[in-house]
């Protein structure tokens, strides 16, 4: 399939960013911070995170757009990798009551924190390894934000699952165009593994087989 769609990217521009602020505020420490994933990271400091990621309503118009496009039936399974919070997944679960939605997530705090009817359907998980599915088990599989997350060879293995567990993908993730792009990125960015362009990315995908869908956030 590989086709580059625009979920995301409205409510990704919807945010104002101090680049430089954040380079100069102690950032590498706030990485590591960040890196555990925990409530700093989420409803800490922004400095540290999210600065409080909280429901708020944005990813209806996700989920709506998601149903749409891949034509989800009211009875699809659907596997968020990375859902965090799980908003998302919330989001889709009262569009579609009667599908099968799961979440994985390394973040206990994130999952502890996800809206109460779906967070039964949560569990902890890395992205690269393999999950305990069979092969096209679900109408969907998306991952939003994590897979730049991983070191390389991570990467593979967790686009592989992807791959193998759903009949349609998607995933989104931090990418860059012009030089600017990069070194915003680089400023913001407290977790981020793969720093690679959006040539860099596609010539990836095709290396390690993924056939989904996927889309870009840039940092302009």
């Amino acid at each position: 399939m590989l086709q580059l769609l625009n979920f995301v990217n409205p409510l990704h521009k919807k945010t104002s960013r101090d680049y430089i602020a954040r380079m100069v505020d102690r950032k590498v420490e706030c990485m590591g911070v960040a890196k555990q994933y925990g409530f700093d990271y989420w409803d800490g400091n922004r400095s540290y995170g999210y600065g409080g990621y909280r429901y708020d309503g944005r990813w209806s118009v996700v989920a709506k757009a998601m149903i749409e496009h891949y034509k989800l039936p009211q009875h699809a399974r659907i596997l968020d990798v990375g859902c965090g919070k799980a908003f998302l997944l919330y989001e889709l679960k009262k569009l579609l009551p009667d599908a099968t939605i799961v979440g994985s997530d390394i973040s206990k705090h994130g999952i502890d924190d996800a809206p109460e009817p779906v967070r039964g359907n949560l569990f902890i998980h890395r992205a690269q390894d393999k999950y305990p599915f069979a092969d096209k088990e679900f109408d969907l599989v998306i991952s939003i934000t994590t897979l730049h997350n991983l070191k390389i060879w991570d990467l593979q293995l967790a686009l592989q699952e992807m791959e193998r567990v759903g009949k349609n993908k998607y995933l989104c993730v931090e990418s860059y165009r012009t030089d600017l792009e990069l070194f915003n990125v680089q400023c913001w960015a407290l977790t981020c593994q793969a720093f690679f362009s959006k040539e860099e990315w596609e010539w990836l995908f095709g290396h390690f087989g993924y056939t989904g869908d996927y889309e870009f956030i840039y940092f302009e």
